[in-house]
């Protein structure tokens, strides 16, 4: 083997290896991102769109509008939803009022694992607001 051929050789297990690291990076970067939560909260008001969609993989896709005072506009929460179960019962509440339990991921890399930061991890039925 002359040197030529060792070096293209060495090349090529630097370029392999470099490309194993990036890749196990990356993993590893989503692996953490789906699994610290940055923040947890509560939000409410009324589910008007809630879908799977998904080139690979299908996730629950919502939006839910949150009004504050009668005749303002409404803030848009847009949300995720992975679990089967909690989908059931977003599915069920859709058109009412309900309070959504949720996890933010921040930094997930892709929309692979769903459209939003924002993970449904629970839901309530709440009273509708009685107007003063």
């Amino acid at each position: 083997m002359n040197s030529g051929s060792r070096l293209l050789t060495l090349l090529g297990r630097g370029v392999g290896l470099l490309v194993v690291i990036a890749l196990a990076g990356l993993a590893l970067w989503t692996w953490g991102a789906l699994n610290y939560v940055y923040a947890s909260g509560e939000r409410a008001g009324y589910v008007q769109k809630f879908s799977k969609k998904g080139w690979l993989s299908k996730t629950w896709e919502g939006e839910m509008a949150m009004v504050t005072l009668p005749g303002t506009a409404p803030e848009i929460f847009d949300f995720t939803v992975r679990d089967e179960a909690i989908a059931k019962k977003v599915t069920a509440s859709v058109g009412q009022r309900v309070s959504l339990h949720y996890d933010q991921h921040k930094g997930i890399p892709s929309t692979l694992f769903g459209e939003t930061e924002y993970f449904v991890t629970d839901v309530t039925p709440t009273a509708s607001q009685k107007l003063p």
